[in-house]
């Protein structure tokens, strides 16, 4: 018998500032440039990528391309989309 397999988005379970938190914490410690950029791209999603464009003042297209795996989002439109998902960037020492 043939299984059935059925489309995934992450974007479905990010139904909290928490999971949110947890989700973009886990991106970064990656390190993984293309791989962050995603993941704003799904945090975007599941809190709508119109309000996320509204509230950037970025076109909704750009956000969709500059955070999809093969975009490279400047500085300016990570902090814009962070601030906008109500997360901001910190830093903290790590040893060398």
């Amino acid at each position: 018998m043939a299984e059935e397999i059925f489309d995934f988005d992450p974007a479905e379970l990010l139904d909290s500032d928490e999971a949110i938190e947890t989700f973009i914490t886990e991106a970064l410690q990656t390190g993984d440039a293309k791989f962050i950029a995603s993941a704003l791209g799904v945090v975007a999603r599941a809190k709508g990528m119109s309000k996320i464009a509204r509230e950037t003042g970025l076109a909704r297209e750009h956000l969709y391309t500059a955070l999809s795996e093969n975009g490279n989002p400047t500085l300016e439109t990570t902090l814009a989309v962070m601030k906008a998902i109500g997360l901001e960037l910190t830093t903290r020492h790590h040893a060398v």
